[in-house]
């Protein structure tokens, strides 16, 4: 049964805190728990005992964190192979740790080690702990708060583990995209309701590997391993080169992060590109933490005729915080504000308030996700410019929208 300390421990943990500080704070707690001068998690690699987490009383005088020794000159190999004890009061008396030069080495005087089993039954290493001199009090009740510490040390490890080979996966399915192709982009008409025809398309991103992931999962991975910015980047790129492909007065609408236009990415993507028909589309799930920064930064692309667009409006505050700072060319009513819309006077009447808003600073409103009529014709009464979704057109490659 697990010692009720174990619990408690547990159950006072953050569930956001990485699986590394866990580990570190089980060492502290068992080397305090046990009276021992320093504590320490080693993993067996390539015949090596190295050292992956150390807590010590004086950190000045013990291991660190990185070092190594050959496995068959340490204690932590014997206990797995249970050769030797897994306490050990004095190694003075002991006749194998008295004649292990790691004994003077650390100057280990009392030992107490477990091994480290993952959940596929590997040895990962040892979780060990030691003291400068003997104690005849170490007893079985110590060890198997001992064990049980290792049994919590080997679940946060097997996590590191699975993390570290997902970021792996993530990163090399991130780096093939490019090489291999694995990125196609179609593009959704943008009606006017005006002009009664197509002005403009928006650019959105497919991706062709198996098994299928929506384009939102690729993104948000490639963030978490840092080729968010690089991913993006492609998909901007592969964007534009089919811009000369449909007629003069069309433009294209592509998403695209803040952060990325103010490091520079977006202006260097779209360097050798006539953005005078090219609309960015900043989105709700973008925050900007400077906006006069923002707007300084987007000044050149600004004069160069990019025009803004401000996506997801009236599905948060972002969106909003957005329409008041970064004098927008467009806004753009999300989904959740425009479906049913001739059904639910709220959604009706913050669209309304938002197109006379958008009228009174000489912006236009383009209302995404329109699939029927009733929704079409509300958006078309109060004031709404241009319309995307469904009824009017699915997304599609570049052959069947120049075509269409």
């Amino acid at each position: 049964m697990r010692n009720e300390n174990l619990d408690a421990l547990i159950l006072n943990q953050d569930e956001h805190e990485s699986a590394g500080n866990k580990l570190q704070k089980l060492l502290s707690t068992l080397r305090k728990h046990l009276c021992m001068q320093a504590a320490f998690i080693s993993e067996f690699i390539d015949g090596k005992r190295v050292y992956r987490f150390v807590d010590a009383e004086d950190s000045k005088n013990f291991i660190r964190v990185g070092e190594s020794d050959p496995l068959e000159t340490t204690y932590c190999k014997r206990i797995v192979d249970k050769e030797l004890d897994n306490i050990i009061r004095d190694t003075k008396k002991n006749d194998i740790t008295n004649k292990l030069d790691v004994t003077d080495k650390l100057s280990m005087a009392a030992h107490m080690g477990v091994p480290i089993i993952l959940s596929n039954g590997e040895v990962y290493g040892t979780f060990c702990c030691y003291k400068t001199t003997p104690d005849e009090t170490l007893n079985n009740r110590d060890l198997s708060f001992l064990n049980g510490m290792a049994e919590i040390a080997g679940q946060l490890i097997d996590n590191i583990i699975k993390s570290e080979n997902r970021y792996s996966d993530i990163t090399e399915r991130i780096e093939s995209v490019p090489d291999k192709n694995e990125i196609d982009i179609h593009y959704q008409p943008i009606y006017s309701l005006q002009m009664k025809s197509v002005s403009g398309y928006e650019s959105l991103s497919r991706f062709t590997p198996k098994p299928y992931r929506t384009p939102d999962i690729w993104f948000s991975e490639a963030a978490h391993v840092g080729l968010g910015e690089s991913l993006e980047m492609i998909a901007i790129k592969k964007a534009v080169e089919e811009i000369d492909k449909f007629d003069g007065e069309i433009f294209l609408s592509i998403n695209v992060s803040p952060e990325y236009v103010m490091n520079g990415s977006v202006s260097k993507a779209l360097a050798d590109i006539n953005t005078n028909r090219i609309v960015l589309e900043i989105t709700e799930h973008s925050p900007i933490k400077d906006y006069s920064h923002f707007r300084k930064v987007l000044e050149p692309l600004r004069a160069r005729g990019i025009r803004l667009a401000i996506d997801d409006a009236g599905a948060g505050y972002s969106s909003f915080k957005h329409i008041l700072e970064l004098e927008a060319d467009i806004i753009k009513l999300d989904i959740s504000l425009t479906q049913n819309i001739h059904d639910e006077p709220r959604k009706f009447l913050l669209a309304k308030a938002l197109c006379a808003f958008a009228k009174a600073i000489k912006c236009n409103v383009l209302a995404e996700g329109i699939e029927n009529e009733e929704d079409l014709n509300t958006l078309r009464d109060i004031g709404v410019d241009e319309v995307q979704g469904f009824l009017l057109g699915h997304p599609m490659p570049v052959k069947e929208a120049v075509s269409a």
